[in-house]
């Protein structure tokens, strides 16, 4: 299978949310440090003093400049999560988990050295100004973005609203750079989309991210497809980079039954381990079959929504393997407004698996083109473009069929065809047994094989009793695969 290398940050607004799973917002304590690091800490500051009092050119050896450097550098040789956050940055991610933050609303991501426009989002300054799927920005505010980090730019078009901005884009369609001012609004992210009924009695949720209010909105949309007469569910994950721990655990809740394992948390220590049990009653309509698509860019909370409910047979993965982000980040506020991200424990499945660096395997693999993905994903974005002639001339092609979520829709009209269930079936077409998705009955364990629903007619996945993870084991067949999405 082609591993394709991400930095898209679609479906969010302005750049890439942090695919973080935060389990909560501390305050650094300020404990008397141990005798090792006041020695270490003395070193520092003698080390700093000398900088600031010798180096040649003194207008680039300020203390608090030659701090922060010195703390970044510290956190980078962790791991790419955990970060120290001036006060900018980490009043963007509060922004962000709030669902608002100031902008000029477009979706990007990074190809190669440049940030790249996937789409401007509906009613938004960057809509009104003209800017354009495939724009390239290249400066703000006059100054030369190409080649930084997507986070870097995206914290350079962010800012107050009704502040303006100059971004200097770079229109491959006339080869010349476009310079616009925009002025900033609050821009609104929705981590729920695109509640609606399909052919069938089908219904289709779409989530973006995991932020403060996501679980509300989602039990607000169940309960929007169960009165339009849904009797099945397709959950897309596709592109959604994380967010917060508790709000994924509460999407999960209503498949769960009151005090059923969701994920754990397993942090350095042995007694650092933390279960996330459902709190509420399994909801009513948790009786639908359940197909859940992935991607690669699906990370972090994704996994752990997919994870869930994979393992314990309450839904089929459709699609192709997700990014493998099973970390956890805790977030410390220090003093002015600062903070730190520092990464605290590692997340695993119901069953005991680890998604970090390794990912959730689908059930049904189905692996679209680069091109694919981001036609697919655009069209998700800008449904309110309903004409094809119209969405062509705006964006540059015409509507793309989606595979992967036609395959999910296969997966669950084939359980409907059985009343509720799906056959499963092994290499060799034989017909193995048939898993209960309303039921959420687990893989037995006993015979040969404990085999994962799967379509009619298709291979499903299926792995040695000895190494299902309801059996005592590990899942098999779950490569290590590093990817450059965050």
């Amino acid at each position: 299978m082609l591993k394709r290398i991400l930095a898209i940050a679609a479906g969010i607004m302005l750049g890439s949310v942090l695919a973080i799973s935060l389990t909560h917002l501390v305050t650094a304590l300020g404990w008397w440090p141990p005798r090792e690091i006041n020695r270490n800490g003395a070193y520092l500051r003698e080390v700093m003093s000398l900088v600031n009092a010798q180096y040649v050119e003194a207008d680039v050896v300020e203390l608090k400049e030659l701090t922060e450097s010195a703390l970044r550098g510290m956190l980078s040789r962790l791991d790419p999560h955990s970060a120290f956050l001036p006060a900018r940055d980490y009043l963007a991610l509060q922004e962000e988990m709030n669902n608002e933050f100031g902008g000029i609303g477009v979706q990007v991501e990074r190809r190669e050295e440049r940030v790249v426009v996937i789409a401007p989002i509906a009613g938004t300054p960057g809509e009104r100004a003209g800017v354009m799927r495939e724009d390239e920005i290249v400066a703000v505010d006059g100054e030369n973005v190409v080649g930084q980090r997507m986070d870097e730019v995206v914290g350079k078009l962010r800012g107050p609203a009704g502040e303006v901005v100059k971004i200097g884009f770079w229109r491959p369609g006339v080869e010349a750079q476009v310079d616009v001012e925009i002025v900033r609004e609050v821009i609104k992210v929705e981590s729920v989309r695109r509640v609606q009924v399909l052919e069938g009695g089908i219904g289709y949720v779409q989530l973006t991210q995991f932020a403060e209010r996501t679980g509300a909105e989602f039990a607000a949309a169940l309960e929007e497809l169960a009165a339009a007469g849904a009797t099945a569910l397709v959950l897309d994950l596709r592109n959604n980079p994380g967010g917060l721990l508790t709000s994924a655990v509460a999407v999960a809740e209503p498949f769960f039954d009151r005090g059923e394992l969701i994920v754990y948390t397993q942090g350095r220590r042995e007694g650092d381990r933390a279960d996330f049990r459902a709190q509420e009653a399994r909801w009513v309509g948790v009786d639908w079959p359940v197909a859940v698509l992935i991607n690669a860019g699906s990370a972090s909370a994704a996994e752990i929504i997919a994870g869930a409910l994979q393992d314990t047979g309450r839904a089929v993965v459709v699609g192709e393997r997700s990014f493998g982000k099973g970390s956890v980040q805790s977030i410390f506020r220090l003093r002015d407004g600062e903070g730190l991200r520092l990464t605290t424990a590692r997340y695993f499945t119901p069953g005991g698996a680890t998604i970090h660096e390794r990912g959730i395997t689908p059930d049904v693999e189905l692996v679209m083109t680069p091109e694919e993905d981001r036609n697919v994903a655009l069209q998700r974005a800008r449904d309110d473009v309903t004409e094809a002639a119209v969405f062509e001339e705006r964006f540059g092609f015409a509507p793309v069929a989606d595979r992967q979520l036609a395959a999910a829709l296969d997966v669950l009209r084939a359980a409907a065809l059985v009343g509720g269930r799906t056959i499963a079936w092994n290499d060799d077409g034989a017909q193995q047994r048939a898993a209960g998705l309303a039921s959420g009955n687990r893989p037995r364990c006993e015979g040969e094989w404990a085999t994962r629903a799967g379509v009619l007619g298709a291979p499903a996945k299926h792995w040695p009793v000895t190494n299902d993870p309801w059996c005592g084991g590990e899942r098999a067949g779950l490569g290590s695969t590093r990817r450059g999405a965050g």
